[in-house]
């Protein structure tokens, strides 16, 4: 379907249009949550969020961007804004800590269906880029995220992020030697 038509359609409020519009973009936007947080019950909760304020706001969408980019857009930054909320909690709970009250941030259970080994291997090294990459700034996690997990050219990136395409390769460039710089010790113990 045209984009342009699909859009119209939702704004005249065919529920059909809507749900053909998640249809097209439910795992997109999940992987792009998922790369940011990390834990996939909280990245289906952003990309339920995310096509919540599309319907709420698809009338102020002005097309001068693509759909998908405006979705990235939604996306990353509703992303972002609950790792920001996760990590000020965080910070809370160690604080009621010091005064001897027992807060748990995640305290989500895990299961395994493979070799524990493997499994805690591979876990490891999942949480240890998910560390690093939560070392870089906001517009470094949204460029590495959508060049790494979403597959995005540095010209799709550029237009979610509203940056040029030099200024998206530079980002990638410095996040690039920040997570080599991060992750070095892991590298040269051959943990990873």
């Amino acid at each position: 379907m045209d984009e342009i038509k699909l859009i119209q359609d939702i704004r005249e409020g065919n529920q059909l249009a809507f749900f053909q519009l998640v249809d097209m973009y439910k795992e997109k936007i999940f992987h792009t949550c998922y790369g940011i947080l990390q834990n996939s019950d909280e990245a289906e909760d952003v990309t339920q969020e995310v096509f919540i304020e599309v319907f709420e706001s698809i009338n102020g969408f002005n097309q001068k961007s693509k759909l998908s980019t405006w979705l990235y857009r939604i996306a990353t930054n509703k992303a972002l804004d609950l790792l920001k909320f996760k990590n000020r909690k965080r910070r809370f709970g160690g604080l009621l800590k010091v005064f001897g009250v027992n807060y748990e941030a995640d305290n989500a259970p895990h299961f395994f269906d493979k070799d524990p080994q493997d499994v805690l291997e591979n876990d490891e090294r999942a949480k240890l880029l998910h560390w690093a990459v939560s070392k870089l700034s906001d517009n470094q996690q949204k460029a590495f995220v959508l060049y790494r997990y979403d597959d995005l050219s540095y010209a799709e990136i550029a237009e979610v992020m509203q940056m040029s395409v030099p200024a998206i390769e530079a980002l990638l460039h410095r996040s690039k030697l920040k997570l080599r710089e991060l992750l070095k010790n892991y590298y040269e113990s051959g943990k990873l």
